[in-house]
């Protein structure tokens, strides 16, 4: 998606381009938005739900317990229009998981998946009672669609350490019901966004059927397994074993490579539902889809990282593992001060090379870095063990990340940062290329930078 030059998803299926499974990804020769109407526009025509699904949504006002002043919260439902044996989901690593995530986790062995209700603003983490909260919104979520309460998968998302307000979500639940509506995803899209600044939905077709996904993530995102909130929907019919299996192929190589702060959520979930509407006589078509679709989201989620100016994508070649491939590429893109020297466009390499060696020196000794060549923006900054540099390059490589910044950094207002766009401009990069000269692994990376806007959000993030 960055180099719009070589179209979607550059990089990532140059693999297997030569036996491409027969699928079709939304074209992306014009993925450039002008402004907010032109972003949403376009996002309109990923949203389609596919044949079997409904959503709805509805916000309403509550006083949390802990910090008791006034606050919102969205109420988001995903309904089959009948349940279905064929659904996966995958969850945090993360050793201090949500109420959700818990309940979630116990799902995956129910015969039968009806409906997902998820809420912002509140993410039910270690609160008093918080797996019996959620399973109360699981049960009256099921009586109000005449669902079993086991038919029902849980998310939250939000502040960590609070509870539900499980009277007044109780209550708005019917208003959320009557909203379910096929056609369009965008409303749920819409609904579990948190600190995001815009909605996400991506798609892919496969013969008669598709697959449209949305996700909410901007903050705390290094996933280890999903992203923050992802869902993915599908009327194509794939069993339930193939579904959590391609899964977890798909996972692997998009929301496993991506970095927004190093940190990872209490509360990630990627669920995975099909519908079974349509007949899917290409099962090689459905993964290349997915796999495509989950990549276009985690890319997606690092461009709308919390303060996020310019996205980063590194790709480490020669490699003897792939496993050292992508944890070389997180530990660049995880890297303070390299983060913020892109997020002032001052091409600091050292920053850049002492990464490298920092991950090499720490988790990876003995890796042979001789032949090492790293370049920035396709210029060679470093090869044959020593930097390649000079005055031109500097000045191409300053362009190189002005023409990758998402938007210039506004005046604080109030000692506040906030982003002057909510939209994304463009799909371009900071290009890093790593190449160790040791083997044939390589993996793709995507983080972003960190600025002054990002500190402010998490300052006042409860605020």
């Amino acid at each position: 998606m960055c180099d719009l030059s070589a179209g979607r998803g550059a990089g990532f299926l140059l693999h297997s381009r030569a036996r491409r499974p027969k699928f079709s990804p939304v074209p992306s020769t014009s993925l450039t938005f002008p402004d907010r109407n032109a972003h949403r526009a376009w996002l309109a025509t990923q949203a389609a739900l596919p044949a079997g699904f409904r959503v709805g949504t509805t916000r309403f006002d509550f006083t949390p317990r802990e910090a008791p002043k006034p606050a919102k919260m969205t109420l988001t439902l995903i309904a089959l229009d009948r349940p279905t044996p064929d659904f996966a989901a995958l969850f945090t690593k993360n050793a201090m998981p949500g109420a959700p995530v818990l309940i979630g986790r116990q799902r995956l062995a129910a015969p039968a998946l009806g409906a997902v209700i998820v809420n912002n603003k509140i993410s039910n983490v270690c609160a008093p009672g918080g797996v019996a909260a959620s399973e109360r919104i699981c049960t009256e979520t099921a009586r109000l669609l005449g669902l079993e309460a086991a038919q029902v998968l849980p998310s939250s998302t939000g502040v960590i350490g609070w509870g539900l307000p499980v009277e007044a979500m109780s209550a708005a639940l019917p208003a959320a019901v009557a909203a379910l509506a096929g056609g369009s995803v965008l409303p749920a899209a819409e609904g579990i966004v948190t600190t995001d600044l815009y909605p996400k939905v991506r798609r892919a077709t496969v013969g008669a059927g598709s697959i449209v996904g949305i996700a909410k993530g901007a903050g705390m995102v290094e996933p280890n397994l999903a992203t923050m909130l992802v869902y993915l929907l599908t009327d194509l019919a794939v069993p339930r074993v193939e579904l959590r299996t391609l899964l977890a192929q798909a996972v692997d190589t998009s929301f496993n490579a991506i970095s927004v702060d190093s940190d990872t959520s209490t509360s990630d979930t990627v669920a995975l539902i099909s519908s079974g509407r349509v007949p899917c006589p290409d099962r090689g078509a459905f993964a290349a889809a997915l796999t495509q679709v989950c990549r276009d989201l985690a890319e997606d989620v690092v461009r709308n990282g919390e303060g996020v100016r310019h996205v980063i994508r590194v790709n480490v070649s020669g490699v003897a593992d792939v496993t050292l491939a992508r944890a070389l590429g997180k530990a660049i893109v995880n890297a303070p001060l390299f983060k913020c020297a892109v997020a002032g466009n001052d091409p600091n390499v050292g920053r850049l090379v002492q990464a490298i060696g920092k991950h090499v020196g720490a988790q990876a000794s003995g890796t042979d870095l001789s032949r090492l060549r790293v370049s920035m923006g396709g210029i060679e900054i470093f090869a044959d063990g020593v930097f390649q540099l000079n005055p031109t390059k500097e000045t191409a490589l300053v362009a190189h990340l002005k023409g990758a910044e998402l938007y210039a950094s506004a005046p604080p207002k109030d000692g506040v940062f906030t982003a002057p766009i909510d939209y994304p401009p463009h799909e371009r990069c900071v290009e890093i290329a790593v190449d160790l000269g040791q083997g044939a692994a390589a993996a793709t990376v995507y983080g972003g930078d960190l600025t002054h806007e990002y500190v402010s959000e998490n300052a006042d993030y409860r605020s």
